[in-house]
């Protein structure tokens, strides 16, 4: 179970393969969104690799979850 302390716990930013397991998509519907740019978060591009912030990622949760308190900053 992915809770907002451990998304928070990956760092800066994460990959599409964690960003599919926190948001309960396959990986590949993953890549395909990220490359589709309909992913609920925005990608970074970095070479060949795709990177998501990991604070975009807790800013869906909490925005789409009304019983998630607010990530503290």
């Amino acid at each position: 179970m992915w809770t907002i302390e451990r998304i928070r716990a990956l760092g800066a930013v994460t990959d599409i393969a964690t960003t599919a397991q926190i948001f309960g998509l396959s990986r590949s519907t993953a890549y395909e969104m990220a490359q589709a740019g309909t992913l609920p978060v925005p990608v970074i591009r970095v070479g060949s690799r795709y990177r998501v912030s990991v604070a975009a990622i807790i800013a869906v949760l909490t925005a789409t979850d009304p019983t998630r308190p607010p990530p503290s900053t």
